[in-house]
C-alpha cells in the first residue's frame, strides 16, 4: 500500500540495506518460521510466496479496484509496479535498494511505513525479507496459476514399492519422498466396500455385498465392484446432492411469503443425466443454453430450469425491476461460482479488489441471462417463461383433490349451520351468536362462504374454540388440510421454469449495484483475463457462454470441475478453497496433479464416471485412514494425502443410512418431492402460523433424502451442516455441535429405523445374542467387532434388558415408534432393548464416519 509518499517529494535519504538474515547449512533460517524458502538455493515464485502476501495485505489499495486504488499504483501488475514515477519506481528489478516499495515496508517511520500503522495485517519480518529476496532475484511476475491453461506433465519417480496404481499416485509418491514420509497401507477389504459403496452410491453395502467381495480373491474383484457401483441407478442419486446445492435447487421460493414451486422434473433431469454418464461438457450446454440448440427437445428445454432455480421476492413493497435485477445477479454469481470458481460478485458493485474483473465485465455476464423475459413481480411461483409437463394422470388427481376440497367444506358448512343457525342462505356472520363474537378475524371468516375461505385465519378458529367445540374444530381442520392438498399439488404439479430468449433488451453497469442506477451500457462478453483467445465478436447469446465455459482455453471450467469431485471423495479440494480459484485463494498442495487431472477430464470427452473411477482406482484413494499421532500433528488435514479420507458423513447420507439398515429405505426413482417425519410446529413458527407441515404417510415416509420436501424459509431439521438452498454453495460444511447427536439420537426418522434395524435382527439373524451381535455391528460398520467391542455389546444389551424389563411402559413405547408395521409376534421388552442397541449402532463414530 503506498497511499501517501508517492504525492510527496522524493526524499534524498536512501534506505539503509537490511542485513542479509542467517544462514544455517545453506538455509535461510526466519524467526516466525512461515516462510521457509531458501533465497540461495531456491527461486523465490511470485505466485506461492509474494502473491499470497501482496494479496492479503496489498491489493485492498493496489490492486485491480481503481475506484479504490490509491497512488495509482497496482502491486499486482507489473508495469505499475516498475513505472518510472519521476525518476524512481515501486519496484527495481535487482536492485532492492532502489526500489521504493522495499524503502516503504522497512521504514520505521509511520507517517510513511507501508502498511500503514493503522492497517489490521502488518507484514512480519519473515516476509519483508522475502519479498526483498524476491525483488534481489529479479522481482519476477507470473500470472496467477489458476489463469493459465492448465498442463499433463507427470512427475519423475522412483517406486520402488510397487506402490502406485495409476497416474494419480505418481504425484502423491513423489510429494510424499521429498516430504520423508510414506504413504500408509492399503485399508482391509471391510472398509473399502463400505468406503466405495457409501462415496458412489450413498448407501451401506449389504451382509450379502460385504461377503460376495470378500470371497472374490481375484485381482479385478475391486474394479469389478467400482463399476458395478457406477452402474447402479442409485450412483446418480448420490452424485446429485451437491449439484443441487449449487444449484439453489429447492421446492419452494423463498422470503416470507415462500410459495411452493414444481421445479422437480429438472432435478429427475440431472440425476438422469449422472446415471446415463452425459459427457459434462453437453450437461454443462444443455443446462445453460438447452433452449438454445437447434431443433432443441423437451428435455434440452427442461435443463435450462437450472438458471431459473434462483428464490423468487413475492413480498408486497417489491419493485418488478429490484426482484428482475436480483434473479440476473443470482443467475450470474451462480455460474460463475460453478464453472468459474471466481467471487464474481465481488465485482458488481466495483471493480473487483483482488481478481483482474472489472465490473464492467461482471455486467457483460449478467447480459447473457438478461435477455430472457421474467416478470419481476413475483406473484407467480411458476413465472413464465415455464414447460408445462403435467399428463392427464395429474389433471386427474388434481380433480380428485378439487372434489375432497368440495366436500370437507361441506361438512364444515354442516357443523358450522348447527354453530351458527341462520336462515337459509344467509351467511354465518348473520347468526345471533355470531354477532357477539369480538374476535376480528373470525368475524372476517364468517362473512365468508366456508368453501372459498383460505386456511390461514382458519388457524384462528382452532385457537378460539378449541377446548369448546372439538368437532367444529375437527371440520375445520379437515377443511384445511384438503385446502393445503389441493394448493400445494397445484403448484407442485410439474410446470418448470425455463429459459427462452424473446426479448432485446439493453444491460447497464449498476452503480454500486442498485437496480435503479444504470449507467454505462455494456454487451455480453468474456473477462478478459480467461478470453484465452475465444472468438467473441458479434452478437453473443447464452450457448456462446456455455460453449466459452467449455473450450479448451478456458482455464478453469475443468479445474474447478474435478476439484469438486475430488472434495466428494476426500472430503476437501485439492483446492481446498473450491469456491476461489481467484488470487486470494492459498495455492494447491498438488497444483501439478489438479492440472493433470484437468487435462485428463477434457481429453476423456469429459467423462465424469471415467474421472471418478480414475480416483477411486488410485492407490491414494485406497490407503487406510488409521493416522499415527506424529503424522497427525504434521499434516492434521491431510493435505499430503499420506492416508485414506476419513470424515463425517452429511447428514443426508446418515438419513439414508438408518432407513437401509432399518430395511425401511424405499428406492422408487423421481417423482414429486415428499415429506418425512419433521418436529412439530418448524414451519407453523417460520411463517408466523400460515405454513403448516403435513407429514406423508406410508412409504413416502422412506424415500431417499434427495427427494425430501425443501422449503427455503427453514430447510429440513434433520440435514444438518447442508446448504440453505438460497444461494449457490459448492463447499462442504463440516461442524461438530450436540444438536447432531441429539438428531440421531431423538429424531423420529432414527427411533424408527433403530427399532425397525432391531427387528431385522430378531427376524432375519438366527442364533444367539452374542452371534446377532455380531452380524448387527458388521450390518452397520461392515466389518466384525472385535473380542472387547463383543463384551461392550453384550452388557449393553443387557443392561437394556433390565431396564425395559422394569419399565414394561417404556418398552412398548420404544417398540412402537413411527408408522412402520411392526412384526406383533416379537416380545416388546426384547424388541425395545435390541431397539436401543440399534440406536447404539447407528451413533457408533464408526458408523457414523466414512473411513
Amino acid at each position: 500500500m503506498l497511499p501517501r509518499v508517492f504525492k510527496l517529494e522524493r526524499l534524498a535519504l536512501r534506505p539503509i540495506k537490511i542485513a542479509q538474515s542467517l544462514l544455517i547449512g545453506g538455509f535461510l533460517v526466519f524467526v516466525s518460521g512461515s516462510i521457509n524458502v531458501s533465497a540461495e538455493e531456491e527461486s523465490i515464485s511470485f505466485n506461492k510466496d509474494i502473491r499470497p502476501i501482496l494479496s492479503d495485505i496489498c491489493f485492498q489499495c493496489h490492486g485491480p479496484d481503481a475506484n479504490s486504488r490509491e497512488a495509482d499504483l497496482r502491486l499486482d501488475a507489473r508495469e505499475s509496479a516498475m513505472a518510472d514515477r519521476g525518476g524512481y519506481s515501486a519496484l527495481v528489478p535487482g536492485d532492492p535498494d532502489e526500489s521504493e516499495l522495499i524503502w516503504l515496508i522497512f521504514s520505521e517511520d509511520s507517517s510513511e511505513q507501508m502498511p500503514p500503522s493503522e492497517h489490521p495485517r502488518q507484514l512480519s519480518q519473515a516476509e519483508k525479507e522475502l519479498i526483498r529476496d524476491w525483488v534481489e532475484q529479479g522481482a519476477e511476475y507470473e500470472a496467477h496459476w489458476a489463469f493459465i491453461p492448465p498442463e499433463k506433465n507427470l512427475p519423475d519417480v522412483e517406486d520402488d514399492r510397487n506402490w502406485a496404481r495409476n497416474e494419480i499416485d505418481a504425484f502423491v509418491l513423489a510429494k510424499l519422498d521429498k516430504e520423508g514420509l510414506e504413504p500408509s497401507p492399503e485399508a482391509d477389504k471391510e472398509t473399502l466396500i463400505r468406503r466405495l459403496s457409501l462415496d458412489l452410491n450413498g448407501i451401506p453395502p449389504t451382509l450379502e455385498e460385504i461377503e460376495r467381495f470378500l470371497s472374490e480373491g481375484s485381482p479385478e474383484a475391486y474394479e469389478s465392484l467400482v463399476d458395478r457401483l457406477l452402474a447402479s441407478p442409485r450412483y446418480g442419486e448420490r452424485m446429485v446432492w451437491e449439484w443441487l446445492e449449487a444449484s439453489r435447487y429447492a421446492d419452494s421460493n423463498g422470503y416470507q411469503n415462500d410459495d411452493e414451486r414444481g421445479m422437480w422434473p429438472w432435478r429427475d433431469w440431472v440425476i438422469d443425466a449422472m446415471n446415463e454418464n452425459m459427457p459434462f461438457d453437453k450437461f454443462t450446454i444443455e443446462q445453460i443454453a438447452g433452449d438454445l440448440l437447434a431443433e432443441s427437445s423437451q428435455d434440452q428445454k427442461l435443463a435450462t430450469a437450472f438458471l431459473r432455480n434462483h428464490m423468487i421476492n413475492g413480498e408486497g413493497g417489491r419493485l418488478p425491476e429490484e426482484n428482475r435485477i436480483d434473479y440476473l445477479v443470482d443467475q450470474t454469481d451462480t455460474v460463475s461460482t460453478i464453472w468459474m470458481g471466481l467471487t464474481m460478485g465481488c465485482a458488481r458493485c466495483h471493480d473487483h479488489k483482488y481478481d483482474p474483473i472489472s465490473q464492467k465485465e461482471y455486467y457483460q455476464l449478467m447480459a447473457f441471462f438478461d435477455k430472457t423475459e421474467v416478470d419481476g413481480k413475483g406473484r407467480d411461483p411458476q413465472t413464465p417463461p415455464v414447460l408445462d409437463l403435467t399428463t392427464d394422470e395429474h389433471d386427474r388427481r388434481m380433480e380428485d383433490l378439487k372434489q375432497a376440497k368440495a366436500e370437507a367444506a361441506e361438512r364444515l358448512d354442516e357443523v358450522e349451520k348447527i354453530l351458527f343457525p341462520r336462515p337459509e342462505g344467509k351467511l354465518a356472520i348473520d347468526s345471533e351468536r355470531a354477532k357477539s363474537i369480538t374476535n376480528g378475524t373470525i368475524q372476517g371468516l364468517l362473512k365468508q362462504p366456508v368453501n372459498e375461505r383460505r386456511p390461514e385465519p382458519l388457524i384462528e378458529v382452532v385457537a378460539v374454540f378449541g377446548k369448546t367445540e372439538p368437532e367444529y374444530v375437527e371440520k375445520t381442520l379437515d377443511y384445511i388440510k384438503a385446502y393445503q392438498d389441493l394448493d400445494i399439488y397445484g403448484k407442485s404439479r410439474p410446470i418448470v421454469m425455463i429459459m427462452e430468449d424473446t426479448v432485446e433488451r439493453d444491460t447497464y453497469i449498476l452503480e454500486n449495484g442498485l437496480y435503479d442506477s444504470p449507467t454505462e451500457k455494456v454487451i455480453t462478453g468474456f473477462p478478459a483475463a480467461l478470453n484465452g483467445g475465444f472468438d467473441e465478436t458479434g452478437d453473443l447469446n447464452r450457448l456462446d457462454l456455455a460453449n466459452w465455459l467449455m473450450a479448451d482455453e478456458n482455464p478453469l471450467t475443468a479445474r474447478v470441475t474435478v476439484n469438486r469431485y475430488w472434495q466428494q471423495f476426500f472430503g476437501r479440494g485439492i483446492l481446498p478453497q473450491v469456491e476461489n480459484f481467484g488470487v486470494q485463494s492459498k495455492p494447491p498442495t498438488y497444483e501439478d496433479l489438479l492440472d493433470w487431472l484437468a487435462v485428463e477430464f477434457k481429453e476423456n470427452g469429459w467423462d465424469v464416471k471415467a474421472i471418478h473411477k480414475l480416483i477411486v482406482m488410485s492407490a491414494t484413494y485406497r490407503q487406510s485412514s488409521r493416522v499415527d499421532p506424529e503424522l497427525l500433528e504434521r499434516d492434521p488435514e491431510n493435505e499430503l494425502l499420506a492416508r485414506g479420507p476419513r470424515f463425517r458423513m452429511p447428514s443426508w447420507m446418515l438419513r439414508d443410512q438408518a432407513l437401509a439398515l432399518g430395511g425401511l429405505l424405499n428406492e422408487t426413482s423421481g417423482g414429486p418431492p415428499v415429506k418425512p417425519y419433521q418436529p412439530e410446529g418448524i414451519w407453523e413458527e417460520a411463517s408466523f402460523g400460515f405454513i403448516k407441515y403435513y407429514p406423508d404417510t406410508g412409504e413416502e415416509l422412506y424415500r431417499r433424502s434427495l427427494y425430501t420436501f425443501w422449503r427455503r424459509i427453514v430447510g429440513p431439521p434433520v440435514f444438518f451442516d447442508s446448504g440453505a438452498r438460497q444461494v449457490c454453495e459448492v463447499k462442504s460444511l463440516r461442524t461438530n455441535t450436540p444438536l447432531h447427536a441429539l438428531t440421531t439420537l431423538n429424531d423420529t426418522t432414527y427411533a424408527e429405523a433403530a427399532r425397525s434395524f432391531a427387528q431385522r435382527i430378531l427376524t432375519e439373524l438366527e442364533g444367539s445374542d452374542a452371534m446377532r451381535l455380531r452380524e448387527a455391528f458388521r450390518m452397520a460398520t461392515s466389518r466384525y467387532p472385535n473380542r472387547s467391542e463383543a463384551k461392550t455389546l453384550k452388557n449393553a444389551l443387557t443392561q437394556y434388558r433390565k431396564h425395559f424389563t422394569k419399565n414394561r411402559e417404556a418398552a412398548t413405547e420404544v417398540a412402537s415408534v413411527g408408522e412402520s408395521q411392526r412384526d406383533g409376534s416379537l416380545d416388546p421388552i426384547d424388541h425395545a432393548s435390541w431397539s436401543t442397541l440399534g440406536l447404539m449402532l447407528l451413533n457408533l463414530d464408526e458408523t457414523l464416519t466414512k473411513e
